[in-house]
């Protein structure tokens, strides 16, 4: 009875020795692993180093991933967007909305007006678009109607641009800027308008069009703060 008592005791330390070595050994790998920067609890294939900013004007599309990086916006409030059809040498309706987009504004050149650029991706998967609005209304004017105005398309990645090559084939009906709230010194103003175009945008390079018949969109200006009161601009 002794000898078996022994025996078992024996095997029980044995036992509870593989069991810590076993625990130990798995506890090991992880901390291996993250000092060459994986995650070695990620499935095979997913990659958890800091993700690579997207090139100017392509929105990464959505992946479900955990990730804490901030989503690019275009307005602070995720109110921004961009619709408008387009006719000629390509045939598309754009219908883009605040996380789909990259846009970008100011003071034209000058202060001759506004420009607004809006990017973001083209379809089935191919090259980015990029749209250019050039507004006659000076910055700072709180509402505008029939405002001269002048489209620029570019297909980046396709050399390819197409413009109105002046301020008198497109026309803003109306126009609104408000001015948005933030934590910074530069102040930002909300530019919503819908407007036409008459006539095609020219290739640069070519005799082609594009005709953007329709559009309507909200994007963002920085800069200098206009008029306090609301005023009318002449077109």
């Amino acid at each position: 009875m002794r000898f078996f008592g022994a025996a078992g005791v024996l095997r029980g330390l044995m036992y509870a020795a593989a069991i810590c070595s076993a625990a130990c050994g798995r506890q090991s790998a992880p901390l291996s692993a993250s000092a060459n920067g994986i995650n070695a609890a990620a499935p095979p294939g997913v990659a958890t180093t800091t993700a690579v900013a997207p090139l100017a004007g392509v929105v990464a599309p959505t992946t479900g991933s955990s990730s804490t990086a901030a989503a690019p916006t275009c307005l602070p409030a995720h109110d921004g967007f961009l619709r408008l059809r387009m006719r000629g040498d390509r045939n598309m309706d754009i219908d883009w909305h605040d996380a789909d987009m990259l846009c970008d504004g100011g003071p034209r050149p000058g202060q001759r007006g506004i420009r607004l650029t809006f990017a973001g991706p083209g379809r089935h998967g191919g090259h980015s678009l990029r749209f250019v609005f050039g507004i006659a209304a000076a910055p700072g004017v709180r509402a505008a109607h029939n405002v001269p105005t002048n489209v620029t398309v570019i297909f980046e990645g396709e050399k390819k641009l197409y413009s109105t090559a002046g301020d008198g084939k497109c026309t803003i009906d109306e126009l609104s800027e408000q001015p948005v709230a933030t934590h910074g010194t530069t102040s930002l103003q909300r530019i919503s308008a819908r407007g036409f175009c008459t006539a095609p945008a020219t290739a640069i390079a070519g005799k082609s069009g594009l005709l953007v018949s329709r559009f309507d969109f909200a994007g963002r200006a920085d800069g200098e703060d206009g008029a306090d009161a609301p005023t009318e601009a002449k077109p």
